[in-house]
């Protein structure tokens, strides 16, 4: 037992590429909403906020939240392949997001809270494009999907106040989250398609 508890510590501690994992970065308004969507995949191995697509250094949330960092408020995602498919991370990204507008989502409003997919590799680029083609089809809404994909750039974790709000701050969260009318903004926009 104590062989196994070891090696399972030892897996922990080592690097991403190491465990074969892979990274996915987007962006969805709120990151703590990002966090909870993600958090709750299996396959799923971390979910870190954070600040990218933008362009300054080092970035903090009073920078960022003027909007004049350029940076949009995202979530990066490590996982892992063999149990997860980055398709059915995109099904999680498009069911938890409006992607009908560009500088806004629900009632967070600037460009640092808009969303996007941001590819690592080629792959990732053309699975994501496959996607949106795909929510496109299924027509679920009339206004047009206007969610840009973007190369991945650097990312910049939050503050650690910031990591995890939804499970440290619950009723604070959902306060946020059903005032901001975001439950019922997605259930508007996806129906059936979220159950």
């Amino acid at each position: 037992m104590r062989k196994l508890f070891l090696a399972a510590a030892l897996l922990l501690a080592l690097p991403a590429q190491a465990q074969n994992l892979s990274t996915a970065t987007f962006s969805m308004g709120c990151f703590w909403c990002g966090e909870e969507a993600f958090e709750k995949v299996p396959g799923v191995v971390s979910v870190v906020s954070g600040y990218t697509d933008g362009r300054t250094k080092n970035p903090g949330y009073e920078m960022v939240s003027t909007g004049a960092t350029g940076h949009a408020e995202a979530v990066e995602v490590k996982f892992d392949p063999s149990k997860v498919s980055y398709e059915q991370l995109l099904d999680v990204f498009w069911l938890n997001h409006d992607p009908t507008t560009l500088e806004r989502q629900f009632c967070d409003t600037g460009s640092q809270y808009r969303p996007g997919i941001y590819w690592h590799d080629e792959t990732q680029k053309r699975l994501a494009e496959a996607s949106k083609a795909k929510y496109e089809k299924l027509k679920a809404f009339k206004q047009p999907i206007v969610t840009p994909i973007v190369k991945a750039s650097q990312f910049w974790p939050a503050e650690d106040y910031h990591q995890d709000y939804y499970k440290k701050n619950p009723v604070r969260y959902k306060f946020y989250a059903n005032g901001c009318g975001r439950y019922a903004r997605l259930d508007e926009l996806w129906g059936k398609l979220r159950k």
